[in-house]
């Protein structure tokens, strides 16, 4: 009789537990080879910066002088995507993209250099004094997003980041893959990168507006489109938190 009733609450338990038990269709690639683009193997660096806020003109002077010569220098295999102070977001904070030509070597290959670059190591000695707190990702180019080129002003951007839930990240890129062509009419989508190293399962999706109005007005049109509002139905969930900052570029990004 015991031995009965232990094998039926065997039997319930594991019943119970397939209640409960997310079946997931097993992968036959990492993540980053099936949402990446296969045609280039660049790597992105995104930097936040949170300056002390009576430091943050001599910040950007300083990045200004500095930040030039190596996006310029032809032995580095690296480029200044776009660098900007947040405008609306949190305050006194300096974002920074940058772009290394042939991946995880061009790294390595870019900050050993640097290290011996007394130039940048008074740079970092300097900056360092100006800073609250910084952290850094490394991400990769989603294969459906625009690739990110430097573009005439004056423009205000947007970087809208995703955390979203573990486990969603190809899911969010299926969905995303037929949601950005509602989004080009005005050439406001510049580039959609997912995370690697650092915060793991974000997204940063980075438009173009000229002011203010023209973001409310172009968001505003693409509800009117057929497709849109249930693809904005299905990516919701999949999102974890979420962050708008709104920019300016400094005078020598790329992205003006």
């Amino acid at each position: 009789m015991g031995l009965a009733s232990s094998t039926n609450r065997a039997g319930e338990d594991s019943w119970l537990k397939s209640l409960f038990v997310r079946k997931v269709d097993p992968r036959k690639d990492a993540h980053s080879n099936l949402l990446a683009k296969r045609e280039t193997s660049s790597l992105y660096k995104i930097q936040f910066h949170n300056v002390k806020p009576e430091y943050l003109d001599a910040y950007n002077k300083l990045c200004q002088e500095v930040l030039p010569k190596i996006h310029e220098e032809k032995h580095y295999p690296c480029a200044l995507v776009g660098t900007w102070n947040t405008w609306y977001g949190e305050q006194d904070q300096a974002v920074h993209l940058w772009r290394y030509e042939g991946g995880y070597p061009a790294l390595t290959e870019v900050m050993n250099k640097l290290r011996q670059n007394k130039e940048f190591t008074e740079f970092r000695k300097e900056r360092g004094n100006m800073l609250l707190s910084r952290k850094n990702q490394l991400l990769l180019e989603f294969s459906f997003w625009n690739e990110p080129v430097p573009r005439d002003g004056p423009n205000i951007y947007e970087l809208r980041s995703y955390q979203l839930r573990p486990g969603t990240m190809i899911e969010w890129g299926n969905y995303w893959a037929r949601a950005i062509r509602f989004r080009q009419d005005n050439n406001e989508a510049v580039g959609g990168f997912f995370s690697q190293i650092g915060q793991l399962y974000m997204v940063h999706h980075l438009w173009a507006y000229k002011d203010l109005q023209s973001r409310e007005d172009t968001r505003n049109s693409a509800w009117h489109k057929h497709g849109w509002d249930e693809l904005v139905y299905y990516t919701v969930p999949l999102i974890q938190e979420m962050e708008s900052r709104i920019m300016i570029p400094l005078k020598i990004s790329p992205l003006q």
